[in-house]
């Protein structure tokens, strides 16, 4: 795993090389110490049973995210879907692979004063050559999003990982792990049993792992390839790594996605992949049909 903390940067974004320089200034050694406190301490986990609903509207209000973002708040139901999975502003969160930063501009300004906020991008080196270039601009573009306001994201902590051989931080050092639309990409790469594990691994006793993932109908598992899973080959990826299902929600269902796209899942907006020819059908739709699970590490 290499560790990068993110740094202020008082300056417009920078260029990838002398971005990506700044963030590595200080590696897994500046990380020692508030890791070693999030290691040394694994008690369970215990969530309340109502989340700070005030604190999630001021960070989901807030002006600073950028409004393509919040357009698509109506499909994602992001104030729901934190709530639904126990997110409270004093925990160590960790979010794997989120992109060019939907849910960081929730999520880094919600714990920035009394939590923490951990990122987990994929190492560019140890992706397919076919892959490099796409993850590195994703990369970048969530890097940028970080340097361009440090007011909100200088205590953001970025870990890059290697997706085949993944280690999110020390063992039971986080209070909460959220994966939103991911799975299917582990699927496709054939590295779900790692990823679940190492999720189970960085998780305290009693910790939670919420995921959302594009839904497949009922029936045998799917190869991810056209985006969707089916619910219970998802439950059945984590309680092989030793999660207990906690609850199942609605939250993000759309009964209108039939699931049997041309291009699979990415037909449907935000995607469009068919092209303005046919944008007006699918955006009638709406983004996909989503599970929404929320797992626990038994105490």
């Amino acid at each position: 795993m290499r560790c990068l903390i993110h740094r202020t940067l008082e300056n417009p974004p920078m260029p990838r090389l002398s971005l990506r320089f700044a963030l590595t200034l200080a590696l897994c050694a500046s990380l020692a110490a508030p890791l070693a406190a999030l290691a040394a301490d694994p008690a369970p986990v215990t969530l309340p049973s109502s989340v700070d609903a005030a604190a999630l509207d001021a960070v989901i209000a807030g002006n600073w995210r950028n409004p393509v973002n919040t357009a698509r708040d109506k499909y994602r139901h992001p104030k729901e879907t934190l709530q639904f999975f126990g997110v409270r502003p004093n925990q160590s969160l960790i979010e794997i692979t989120p992109g060019a930063g939907w849910y960081t501009e929730i999520l880094a300004p919600l714990l920035r004063q009394k939590g923490h906020y951990f990122g987990i991008i994929e190492d560019p080196d140890s992706v397919k050559p076919s892959a490099r270039s796409e993850t590195d601009d994703l990369n970048n573009q969530y890097e940028a999003k970080l340097a361009m306001r440090p007011d909100l994201y200088a205590l953001t902590q970025v870990r890059s990982i290697d997706p085949g051989a993944p280690v999110l931080g020390p063992a039971g050092s986080a209070d909460i792990v959220l994966t939103f639309r991911n799975v299917h990409n582990w699927v496709m790469g054939n590295r779900q049993a790692a990823m679940f594990k190492a999720i189970y691994a960085v998780l305290k006793p009693g910790g939670i792992l919420g995921v959302t993932d594009h839904r497949a109908n009922p029936g045998p598992a799917t190869d991810g390839m056209k985006g969707y899973l089916t619910e219970q080959q998802v439950i059945d990826y984590a309680t092989a790594a030793g999660f207990k299902l906690d609850a199942r929600s609605e939250i993000n269902a759309n009964p209108k996605d039939t699931k049997d796209w041309p291009k699979g899942v990415w037909t449907l907006p935000p995607t469009l992949a068919l092209g303005d020819a046919t944008k007006a059908k699918y955006l009638a739709i709406g983004e996909s049909d989503r599970m929404t699970l929320r797992f626990v590490k038994p105490k």
